[in-house]
């Protein structure tokens, strides 16, 4: 692996890292987000403290970690490190170096990332997102249905370049959802903006 791709890996996974739920929460005085509801760092968990504004753009500019890092390995750097940058920055979120590891689910930053890879796929995936979200009023479940849908819309899209990137975010935010998966399977999910 040559040093440019480490480079643009390691500014990915910084960018991503950034825990954009706990700053905003702090500085608008809501609390120690990590002791709040489900605990997790993302823009869910910022709206069971009650502020949709705050939790809107927790979701705003976690998605824009991951858009921004490929957008920027897009502009500058080598051919081929765009999917490697954003990939960064959604483990980066999930992973945060400053928080022990302990970060969010990445659904923001990992639509951010496809967005930024390819808008058509990325506006299906949000639509997806949406209309999981919607019709279950349980966050997790838009999340999972958005995720299990990316390498399908990319395939549809002709975007067959993107299936490995896709496929590791896919897994990676199953991972991620692993016990909202045994909530779910329980029937003890919270829906959304309910407070615990």
């Amino acid at each position: 692996m040559d040093s440019a791709l480490l480079l643009w890996i390691a500014m990915g996974y910084l960018l991503g890292s950034i825990p954009f739920g706990i700053v905003i929460s702090a500085v608008l005085g809501l609390g120690d987000l990590r002791k709040i509801g489900s605990g997790n760092i993302g823009a869910t968990n910022v709206l069971r403290t009650g502020n949709k504004g705050a939790a809107a753009a927790t979701l705003i500019l976690d998605g824009a970690k991951g858009a921004i890092a490929v957008f920027f390995a897009q502009a500058f750097g080598p051919e081929g490190v765009a999917q490697w940058a954003g990939l960064a920055a959604f483990i980066g979120h999930c992973y945060p170096v400053w928080l022990r590891f302990k970060g969010g689910k990445g659904v923001a930053t990992y639509l951010g990332t496809v967005l930024a890879l390819s808008w058509p796929v990325g506006l299906l995936c949000c639509a997806t997102w949406l209309f999981g979200a919607l019709v279950s009023r349980i966050s997790s479940v838009g999340a999972l249905t958005a995720a299990m849908s990316t390498t399908v819309w990319m395939f549809f899209m002709a975007r067959v370049d993107l299936l490995i990137t896709g496929t590791i975010l896919t897994f990676l935010i199953y991972w991620r959802h692993r016990e909202n998966l045994k909530r779910l399977k329980a029937g003890t999910e919270p829906k959304i903006g309910k407070k615990s």
